[in-house]
């Protein structure tokens, strides 16, 4: 539940520094809600009280993806997917299939479990960040082995430098100390030789998290000639101008060649979290700008 809260009556798009700031509310995303059979799974339970929702997934779309088509909303730069999914106990992806995406999983809340043609297995909490390189093709299952609790996390496909990559597989176990009110740097490029982050991806493209406690504010780390795209996972930030709240995103793009300035982010509400923590809890993907990125 969230302790403190921040009037949400702010523009929609405002300027700050040399950054434009475009809010994309949560009213905006398309909702999913799939046949469990679809993805392998048995039909949706009558009552169950550790199910916070009816449906066994409940995925909120940020780009053209699945049953939601939208050409003008099909990318933000090298970033093609987005899904915020929410997946109940005992429920999971089957096996399926990818290619030539950089896949990026970060996890809210609960645990994740994957399985893959390359022969990995592993389970993730919290904080984690996993990544694969589809390439040429790769196989895999995803899946809440919870018998009481959901599970929620962040899914992303961006585009790689290159097409048909040799598969591979990596992963990260999420660090609360290190994301604590201040950007835990989780992925980054292969080619970037001198990042701390654990996971690396073939694409110019960054992706960092952070819990902030009521009041903090940190810097969105964007150097210059750069975008970013900003998720609010938990509680309420404001960006500039602009509020967010639960499951809102940000379009962060520079109004000028010159730099990028300086831009802030700062808790305006937090909730209790699956730590027991009172935060707001954003995830960021930074990249080289792209003249006209955004939705049309």
């Amino acid at each position: 539940a969230k302790i403190t809260s921040s009037s949400s009556s702010e523009p929609m798009c405002a300027h700050k520094a040399s950054h434009r700031i475009v809010k994309v509310p949560s009213s905006k995303l398309f909702v999913s809600e799939p046949n469990p059979s679809w993805f392998g799974n048995e039909g949706n339970p009558g009552y169950n009280p550790s199910w916070t929702e009816t449906n066994w997934l409940k995925s909120r779309f940020h780009f053209s993806f699945a049953e939601y088509n939208n050409r003008r909303n099909s990318n933000f730069g090298c970033i093609r997917v987005v899904n915020d999914d929410l997946v109940q106990p005992s429920r999971g992806f089957g096996t399926h299939s990818h290619a030539n995406q950089e896949i990026v999983t970060y996890i809210v809340e609960g645990e994740l479990t994957h399985q893959d043609s390359m022969g990995t297995k592993e389970s993730l909490g919290r904080g984690s960040v996993q990544f694969m390189t589809a390439g040429t093709g790769v196989r895999h299952s995803e899946h809440n082995l919870s018998e009481d609790k959901p599970l929620r996390f962040i899914q992303t496909w961006i585009t790689p430098s290159r097409n048909n990559l040799p598969p591979n597989y990596g992963s990260s176990v999420g660090d609360e100390a290190m994301r604590w009110n201040q950007w835990q740097h989780l992925v980054s490029s292969v080619n970037n030789k001198g990042t701390e982050a654990t996971v690396q991806i073939n694409q110019d493209c960054n992706a960092y998290s952070s819990e902030l406690e009521m009041g903090k504010t940190i810097t969105v780390p964007i150097s210059e000639g750069r975008m970013a795209y900003m998720i609010a996972l938990e509680g309420s930030v404001k960006v500039g101008d602009v509020v967010l709240e639960r499951h809102d995103a940000v379009e962060i793009t520079p109004l000028s060649s010159e730099g990028n300035g300086v831009l802030d982010v700062t808790s305006v509400a937090i909730e209790k979290a699956e730590h027991g923590k009172d935060v707001a809890h954003v995830l960021l993907f930074e990249m080289q700008h792209v003249p006209g990125a955004g939705r049309n």
